[in-house]
């Protein structure tokens, strides 16, 4: 059954975030959790720790530790929709979040990643035009993205740490 929900999620950024990386709207799991890409099925966490060679984030805590060493802000591009469960496909009536009040306007950001192609979609139709800063499109880390392997995902997400290295 489809629900109006409202993301309960702050996005994790701080002054030395260089690099904003989008999901479109937090699962159900990752609401239950309070963080993001809380699903522990989701390949986020396991793809950003690979690409930095380091052991996967397992606490909040260590994930937020993660994001401040690599200059990594994470947010959404949705701040409410109707959704059915964590099915992107189902999104209707979406609201974007204020990403400019929310972090650009606290953190150096340079270059910004959707995760998915919803995600890429959305920020495209409702965020881009105001901000007038592309988003380059990733692919989904979800489960429900089968078709794509953890090593596939690795070299997809290669470029978040390319874009973090450039001086």
């Amino acid at each position: 059954m489809a629900e109006r929900i409202s993301s309960p999620l702050a996005p994790v950024f701080d002054e030395g975030s260089r690099v904003l990386i989008l999901g479109t709207m937090p699962s159900p799991k990752s609401r239950e959790r309070g963080f993001h890409y809380g699903n522990p099925q989701n390949r986020f966490w396991r793809v950003m720790a690979a690409l930095w060679g380091e052991k996967v984030p397992a606490s909040d805590v260590e994930r937020r530790s993660f994001c401040r060493r690599h200059q990594i802000a994470l947010d959404d591009v949705l701040e409410s929709c109707v959704i059915e469960g964590a099915s992107d496909a189902s999104i209707s009536d979406p609201v974007p979040n204020d990403l400019r009040g929310r972090v650009l306007s606290h953190a150096p950001i340079r270059k910004i990643f959707c995760t998915g192609a919803t995600s890429h979609r959305l920020y495209r139709r409702l965020i881009e035009p105001e901000l007038g800063v592309s988003a380059t499109k990733l692919p989904s880390t979800s489960p429900a993205n089968a078709a794509w392997s953890l090593d596939r995902l690795i070299d997809a997400y290669s470029v978040v740490r390319e874009a973090v290295e450039v001086p």
